[in-house]
């Protein structure tokens, strides 16, 4: 039955990573075929450098005439498995933006639908109605502060002149001061005219002249 209608295959679906895989090693095997070749190319053409014209080394040169198109065919076929291979990069390549595409798309999505149940949880009216209490708030606290701080009786504005001539009254004062502190006697007059301190009584004056006379 399965020979008449066919089996169902459950083999897995190749991808593009394991397609190009494929293709890479391929080219690898083809690679390990030209080296091969152009070694052979070399040996023939060290040969035929050393040999005179005739028969042997006609022959060697129609072998080395099938070497070279062994090669050429060869890098054909690799030329294309790499173009193959270069255009697979390239979707496979597309295939991961387009996922990167919509995995941002996703992610969009869900921050936005976050964004619309936390916005509509706030109610503009009343951080408006807060921000209007606040602005009254700090103006009640300026005026406290201003109140607070305010200066009792005395003068703001002071006028030069006026702070001239009190600073020049302030100058003749300390003059006169020490003007008069010159005047008086000096301290240590004064104290060899006060009696010593283990006399009792101080002398009279007219007693004391007495004595001296």
């Amino acid at each position: 039955m399965n020979r008449l209608f066919g089996a169902k295959n459950t083999a897995p679906k190749p991808t593009l990573n394991s397609a190009i895989a494929n293709v890479d090693t391929r080219i690898e095997s083809i690679d390990v075929k030209l080296a091969k070749l152009n070694a052979e190319l070399t040996a023939y053409q060290q040969r035929m450098a050393k040999m005179r014209d005739g028969p042997g080394k006609t022959a060697i040169k129609q072998k080395a005439l099938k070497v070279l198109q062994q090669r050429k065919m060869y890098e054909g076929q690799r030329d294309q498995m790499q173009q193959q291979s270069w255009n697979m990069e390239q979707a496979n390549m597309m295939q991961d933006n387009l996922k990167n595409v919509m995995t941002t798309v996703d992610a969009m999505k869900t921050t936005n639908k976050s964004l619309k149940q936390q916005y509509g949880k706030i109610n503009i009216d009343k951080i408006e109605k807060m921000q209007d209490e606040m602005a009254d708030l700090m103006e009640i606290g300026n005026d406290i502060q201003e109140s607070v701080s305010r200066s009792y009786d005395v003068p703001e504005d002071v006028d030069e002149a006026e702070l001239d001539a009190e600073l020049e009254a302030l100058g003749d004062e300390a003059e006169m001061e020490s003007f008069g502190v010159s005047q008086e006697t000096p301290s240590f007059m004064m104290d060899e005219v006060k009696p010593p301190e283990f006399i009792d009584e101080p002398p009279e004056t007219g007693k004391v002249k007495e004595a001296a006379g």
